[in-house]
């Protein structure tokens, strides 16, 4: 599956310490999230303003790129620059300090560094289908064990007490806590031989997972392996290669046939990697656990789930597809002894125009747009003959504007030999093409 563009990040920074998030009532707290793309999407006040954060342990410090239409007070600000995972080395930004932060009913941070970003390309909403403001690692978990429930959407910030008693049915692994970001000890199998490796828990990365070929002595690529876009960091775009391993052993769990990304060793030039490490377990593996970070004690525990033994799949189509914004539609709807017009409308309702004879009435209603952001080479949707740009209006007969964009990922990675038909337009010219669904990098043993 390709993971969403701009979620890899990593920042090189010389960085004042922070008190970090409390409960400021000595019990538990749950916060509801959204699971999209197999990232998590949690609600966040900055200085009294909601916005919606990426929660990422892939990050060491809050980062906030995108407002919309919205308006935060910052204090106490000076410019920076950042780098980070990419081509090119900087891009510049803002740090703001002491800013007050608060997720769910008690759990605040006082004092809370932000860093803002300046560049707008950098916004990736349109690749998630939702408006997302910036993305929160670190500080969320510095301070207390928090447990993620991948099938209830739920997480969990525990007092000790609690974690003593929810920890029994789990898997214990210790982690190290380098450069603010967690890290493991797990065994990969790309063929029949385990090799331990340091890992990366990393939230923000929707593949299961990454490897990085020119850290790895003796490395050679699995077969059959497709050349892909991989994502986009900090300073550029990521690419490198897919293919499926073995197995991955994570405690003692064996995670069968993962899909596993290999960045070149150009797009890594540019990060700073601690010492020994090998790859990243990203949240397509993470998914499949129910999972509780403990920073303080640096324990990771996990325990499976009914994601556990899910294939993993692929987008198999070849194409990336984006959310364009939302523009207004025009459907005819059956109504009951109405005859009534209306012109009122909020930016977010339906807006009745006239009604018909009694029976039908239209409505003007807000609708996602999609288009083709990027497309592979050689793919299935490739060789149909569908281009970048393209305009996507219907996909299976639906209308594209009907459908979120997380239902099109899944439609793209569902099954091998399913016939799928997109209907574009292109330089104002409608088009359709169809093709049918084929896993290029299907796990097969290296003889």
């Amino acid at each position: 599956m390709k993971w969403v563009p701009f979620l890899m990040l990593f920042i090189s920074l010389n960085l004042f310490s922070q008190e970090g998030f409390q409960l400021t009532e000595n019990k538990k707290m749950v916060i509801p999230f959204r699971l999209i793309n197999n990232l998590i999407f949690i609600p966040v006040f900055v200085n009294g303003v909601e916005l919606t954060f990426l929660l990422d342990s892939g990050v060491s410090e809050t980062l906030l790129f995108s407002l919309d239409d919205k308006q935060v007070d910052f204090n106490h600000v000076e410019k920076m620059k950042f780098s980070g995972l990419g081509g090119s080395v900087e891009i510049e930004g803002l740090k703001a300090v002491k800013n007050h932060i608060s997720i769910g009913k008690n759990f605040t941070d006082s004092s809370h560094t932000i860093f803002i970003i300046l560049n707008e390309d950098f916004n990736f909403s349109s690749h998630v289908g939702i408006p997302v403001n910036g993305i929160i690692g670190y500080h969320f978990f510095r301070n207390h064990p928090v447990k993620i429930d991948y099938v209830s959407h739920k997480i969990t910030v525990l007092t000790e007490k609690n974690l003593s008693r929810e920890k029994k049915n789990y898997a214990k692994e210790p982690i190290t806590i380098e450069l603010n970001k967690p890290y493991i000890i797990a065994d990969v199998e790309q063929y029949n031989e385990q090799k331990t490796s340091k890992m990366l828990l990393d939230l923000g990365n929707s593949d299961a997972v990454w490897l990085f070929p020119s850290l790895i002595p003796g490395f050679e690529y699995n077969r059959p392996n497709i050349e892909d876009y991989l994502g986009r960091g900090f300073n550029g775009d990521i690419y490198g290669k897919r293919s499926r391993i073995r197995n991955l052993y994570l405690s003692d769990f064996k995670i069968q046939k993962p899909l596993v990304a290999m960045p070149d060793e150009h797009s890594i030039q540019h990060l700073n990697l601690v010492p020994g490490r090998k790859g990243s377990i990203g949240s397509e593996t993470l998914r499949r656990f129910t999972i509780i970070f403990d920073y303080p004690n640096r324990e990771f525990y996990l325990k499976k789930n009914s994601n556990f033994n899910e294939p993993f799949q692929f987008n198999m189509s070849g194409i990336d597809v984006k959310h364009d914004g939302m523009s207004w539609h025009q459907d005819l709807v059956k109504v009951q002894n109405e005859t009534k017009n209306s012109s009122f409308a909020t930016a977010n309702e339906n807006r009745q125009v006239y009604t018909a004879e009694g029976e039908f009435k239209y409505k003007f209603v807000l609708k996602p747009e999609y288009s083709v952001a990027g497309i592979r080479k050689g793919s299935p949707a490739e060789i149909a003959g569908i281009r970048k740009g393209d305009k996507i209006m219907l996909i299976n007969g639906k209308k594209a504007g009907d459908l979120t964009l997380e239902k099109i990922n899944n439609l793209l990675k569902s099954e091998e030999g399913k016939i799928v038909t997109f209907e574009i337009i292109r330089g104002g010219q409608p088009m359709k093409f169809t093709f049918t669904l084929e896993d290029p990098i299907p796990y097969q043993e290296n003889l």
